[in-house]
């Protein structure tokens, strides 16, 4: 048999208090303390002409002017999960952080996993970087899936 382990109340209020802060401190609507001001997606859009980006990347009304030698990723669009401002920055900053296995040696990445993205880290400013991404943030859509229940 199992002894109960009884706490007074005071240190039950206290755990249950020392809980609730902890989880409202993690409650943030981007990445765990990580937030920039406020950018311009119009600055963002121009930034985005101006690197070239369309040279590997399209969105909506951007059209890609690689070559066949280049790749082609289409950014933007209709998703399920919307994309993060953190995630944005992370994919402009450090490319390599998320490339799938299955694009190791592709034109993507080497065979390491090392983007083969041009490094834009010593190109752009800070700002720059905040308007390039809230353009890019605003080029997602979240999409509700349509799920159809069956009757019983």
């Amino acid at each position: 048999m199992i002894p109960k382990i009884r706490f007074p109340k005071i240190i039950t209020f206290f755990l249950l208090f020392l809980g609730i802060l902890y989880s409202s401190m993690g409650c943030q609507t981007e990445g765990k303390g990580f937030a920039l001001p406020e950018g311009s997606a119009i600055k963002g859009k121009a930034l985005f002409m101006d690197l070239y980006c369309n040279e590997c990347h399209s969105i909506v009304d951007i059209k890609w002017s690689g070559n066949a030698k280049k790749i082609h990723f289409e950014l933007g669009g209709n998703v399920r999960f919307q994309k993060s401002y953190g995630e944005l920055v992370a994919s402009v900053i450090n490319p390599s952080h998320k490339i799938a296995k299955k694009y190791y040696g592709q034109p993507t990445a080497d065979e390491k996993g090392i983007s083969k993205m041009k490094n834009y880290n010593e190109v752009m400013t800070v700002q720059e970087l905040i308007d390039l991404v809230t353009f890019l943030q605003s080029e997602y859509q979240v999409e509700r899936p349509v799920v159809h229940y069956p009757i019983y």
